[in-house]
């Protein structure tokens, strides 16, 4: 039996300051193509990044789920998780 993916949402930290959230199944290959410019439009011309926060999921639909609950806190809220995460 395939062992199932995991996928990994992830909070972003970038050159000014904003943070960015996404999810990715390999996030070594996702932060590469973050710093190549091609991770995504909103980091394009925000890095260098630093991982703050990552959360591993057994599935896609998980993963899109807690990726918008997240993208859905204020500032705030993801400074609070990001620090719930030391």
């Amino acid at each position: 039996m395939q062992q199932p993916a995991t996928w990994i949402v992830y909070i972003l930290e970038c050159t000014d300051g904003s943070l960015y959230t996404g999810i990715t199944n390999d996030l070594e290959r996702r932060m590469k193509a973050h710093a190549n410019g091609k991770g995504a439009k909103y980091t394009k011309r925000r890095g260098p990044f630093t991982v703050r926060y990552t959360e591993s999921l057994a599935s896609k639909g998980a993963a899109l789920q807690r990726e918008a609950a997240i993208k859905a806190l204020d500032r705030a809220g993801k400074v609070a998780l990001i620090a719930s995460m030391s």
